[in-house]
């Protein structure tokens, strides 16, 4: 083992094009759910279940609730060490004339809160909504992003009803569209966007060392990133508190 930390050691000194893949793990201990297995609950509803085109279809007001709620969260955390670690690290290899890209499956923002840069997020992000009609993405980091909002979300497994309005809902502002924003997340049954997918794979064929940190690898295609790495025989230290899916694939 020795051997092996101190050959990743080496050859993590020797790279200029370093790939960070982050998944929920690193968020953990700043404390961001998951929502993913068991206790995955929000209200009396399966997390999950809301993370989908037909949750909101069904109930855009459930759903805004729902992602409010995680907003809140969100703003009142803050990076922990890991992130603090990952960002330092960037910052010495960028001093260094390399490259260090952060692929992240996380929403939470805290990369970005700790200070790192060329941030790539495949799922989206918690601060930003999209039209679903003209599809405009829009930064929004005020909280709640819309009055109707204001206090909503809550955990309470007493609340139940989500009946706000759908006009009184985050509507687009861009002139001659005033359509229903939605979150710009990636949720359950969506592909990810091409162009973020044509960036992520970019960044894995041209690494010459990748870091994988808190993440499953069972999310595909993100799950599918480390093994192709791996198979160019290039080094990749896996990060995690357990082993995972991943872990046999890149030994």
């Amino acid at each position: 083992m020795h051997n092996v930390m101190k050959s990743f050691r080496e050859a993590l000194a020797n790279a200029s094009n370093i790939l960070i893949l982050t998944g929920s793990g690193i968020s953990a201990e700043s404390g961001i759910p998951t929502f993913r297995g068991i206790g995955g609950f929000w209200r009396k509803y399966q997390a999950q279940s809301l993370a989908t085109p037909e949750a909101f279809t069904a109930n855009p007001s459930l759903v805004w609730e729902f992602y409010e709620y995680r907003r809140q969260l969100a703003s009142k955390v803050k990076p922990n060490k890991a992130h603090e670690a990952v960002a330092n690290f960037q910052k010495r290899k960028i001093a260094e004339g390399k490259r260090v890209s952060i692929v992240t499956q996380n929403i939470d923002d805290l990369h970005q809160k700790a200070g790192a840069t060329e941030i790539l997020e495949l799922h989206g992000s918690l601060y930003r909504t999209r039209c679903t009609k003209c599809r405009n993405v829009a930064v929004n980091e005020n909280i709640p992003i819309c009055p109707a909002l204001a206090g909503k979300g809550s955990p309470d497994p007493n609340i139940m009803s989500s009946d706000i309005p759908i006009e009184e809902l985050p509507h687009c502002e861009i002139k001659d569209c005033g359509a229903l924003l939605r979150p710009d997340i990636i949720w359950f049954g969506e592909q990810l966007d091409a162009n973020v997918l044509e960036k992520a794979y970019d960044i894995v064929e041209t690494c010459d060392a990748c870091l994988v940190i808190g993440t499953s690898a069972i999310v595909y295609p993100a799950a599918m990133f480390a093994p192709q790495v791996a198979q160019r025989n290039v080094p990749v230290a896996e990060f995690n508190i357990e082993e995972t899916p991943a872990t046999k694939q890149l030994q």
